[in-house]
């Protein structure tokens, strides 16, 4: 299989989960807002799964797990022995540390919170109790996923969540029929009853159980079998765990900055007040999660597929001592993952306001996310620059060199986020967090690209500008496009079609973008871009099939 057949696959399920996740969010954000102390104090409580889990292995496995297996296949079992006792040893781990973890939840919450009332710091480890769970199933689901990617064995990994969506989203209709909706928060943290808490966050955690169960029906399919089996000694983990050393401490590093920015982000809930009875609308940590959902959608439609089936081929590569091809494959996926992210950049900075509008029900909320969001955006192409790059040192197991870059840029994210604390008032603090975070995310990216080339040679640099250049100057010709149909249709003041309601915000977000994208690609089509052809070659095979 193709690695942009791979990645085609791929981003078709990342497509329609990201679909169902902003439907899940949309649906969230009208039941307890998204500028409100009730959806802050539910982000919080969350994100803290998410949190832990990468701090303790997400990306230690990420990082170790697929070059493992494509040597354990070596072995006379097809590595069985390997995955069976690699599967029970993460099974057991990660039981212990959710047990811990959830029993911490209180700790946990005031750790990522400052300046919260008892009441709200009450409702967020209520909430945390229920969410806390989801850490097992995070880690369940990464290794029964990497098991079938060392497979090439794609789609389920990334259909998985689909499934996660489907049942949160269930949950959240229930939610709404019981409960009702509540955006502004007029229902104060200190009301909330254990049925709603029990509703929202245990769907929430249900999801994400039935995400990585269901990957155990693929396994069946595929013939792969799981016993459990103890005996974790002379199997090679060793040698998994001290590549991992790096990479742990890269995840411990990386929290300490999340750590330090989502506690300044929660201080900015007390600037919340009721001026002559207008509400003042105050970006915080839940607008933080949304901003991060729309500034995640290209990435991981695109980026993540792409690398994801990239990754599994410069493990063989570098298995097979091949180390030129694993250059080139690094270097067409860095420029893939350019072209579209130079449209993702535009399209998203563009339509910030109405894509904000779609997520939120008022105006003053809508535009204090639209300012997160162009913030966060500014560092999408970088970022995902980072993640290739990544994927390429962690195919040739040098976890160290990534260590480097991202202790780099956790310097310059720590000390920017205190900056932040110190001078910005609270209506702009999470927007001056996310260009803090964008400008750390540019320097990782500059020092990434130099490191790999001082260790392992050109990647044909001039070919790589070359397309840079072509995507920019096709993304300005696109942007100009759309901003002409956005003003055409009154801008994104208050008032104007384009942000008049949700469906107006939608329409408009779907007639600028489909423009935008075609103008993209015939300009690129024009400037003969090679990497247009390489994506749609694939894509036009497949709707012939």
């Amino acid at each position: 299989m193709s690695v942009l057949r791979s990645s085609l696959i791929m981003a078709s399920g990342t497509v329609l989960s990201r679909v169902l996740g902003i439907v899940r969010a949309i649906m969230l954000a009208a039941t307890i807002g998204v500028t409100t102390n009730a959806a802050d104090a539910f982000g919080v409580a969350n994100q803290l799964p998410n949190n832990v889990y990468a701090i303790i292995v997400g990306g230690v496995l990420n990082a170790v797990l697929v070059p493992q297996i494509v040597r354990a296949r070596l072995h006379a079992d097809g590595g069985k022995a390997y995955i069976d006792r690699l599967l029970t040893l993460a099974i057991t781990v990660f039981g212990v540390i959710t047990i811990i973890t959830t029993l911490a939840a209180p700790l946990l919450v005031s750790l990522y919170t400052k300046g919260w009332s008892e009441s709200q710091l009450a409702l967020a480890t209520a909430f945390a109790y229920w969410c806390l769970p989801q850490l097992f199933f995070y880690g369940l689901y990464t290794l029964l996923g990497e098991v079938l990617n060392a497979r090439s064995k794609f789609g389920p990994f990334m259909w998985a969540p689909v499934l996660n969506n489907i049942v949160a989203i269930a949950g959240m209709a229930a939610f709404i029929w019981q409960f009702g909706l509540d955006p502004t928060g007029k229902q104060t943290v200190e009301t909330w009853g254990q049925g709603q808490i029990t509703l929202l966050a245990g769907t929430a955690t249900l999801g994400v159980a039935a995400q990585a169960l269901i990957l155990f029906v693929f396994w069946k399919r595929m013939g792969l079998t799981f016993n459990l089996n103890f005996g974790w000694k002379g199997v090679g983990l060793a040698p998994a765990m001290k590549t991992a050393s790096w990479t742990l401490g890269m995840l411990l590093i990386t929290q300490i900055g999340g750590v330090v920015q989502t506690a300044v982000a929660s201080t900015a809930v007390g600037g919340r007040e009721y001026i002559n009875g207008q509400y003042v609308a105050i970006a915080s940590v839940a607008a933080m999660g949304i901003a991060w959902l729309i500034f995640m959608l290209p990435h991981s439609v695109a980026t993540v597929s792409i690398a994801t089936a990239y990754f599994t081929r410069m493990s063989l590569h570098a298995v097979e001592k091949k180390f030129d091809e694993l250059k080139n494959d690094l270097a067409d996926g860095l420029r893939t993952i350019a072209m579209i992210s130079f449209l993702a950049t535009t399209g998203l900075i563009l339509l910030a306001y109405p894509i904000s509008r779609v997520f939120v029900g008022e105006i003053p909320s809508a535009i204090a996310l639209g300012n997160v969001v162009i913030a966060m955006v500014v560092g999408l192409l970088p970022f995902s620059y980072v993640f290739m790059i990544q994927r390429a040192f962690y195919s040739l197991e040098d976890t160290r060199t990534p260590f480097i870059f991202t202790a780099v840029q956790m310097v310059f994210n720590v000390a920017g986020s205190l900056l932040v604390a110190f001078y910005i008032e609270p209506v702009w603090i999470v927007f001056s967090l996310s260009l803090v975070t964008s400008g750390s995310i540019v320097v990782q990216a500059v020092l990434a690209f130099f490191m790999f080339k001082r260790k392992f040679g050109s990647l044909g640099h001039s070919h790589l500008t070359m397309a840079t250049l072509k995507f920019a100057i096709a993304a300005v010709v696109s942007g100009g496009v759309g901003f002409a149909i956005l003003q055409a249709l009154g801008g994104a003041k208050p008032g104007a079609f384009p942000v008049l309601s949700v469906l107006a915000a939608a329409a408009t977000c779907a007639l600028i973008g489909s423009v935008m994208t075609a103008v993209y690609l015939v300009v690129l089509k024009l400037l003969q871009a090679e990497e247009i052809e390489t994506l749609t070659k694939p894509i036009r095979a497949f709707l012939k099939r």
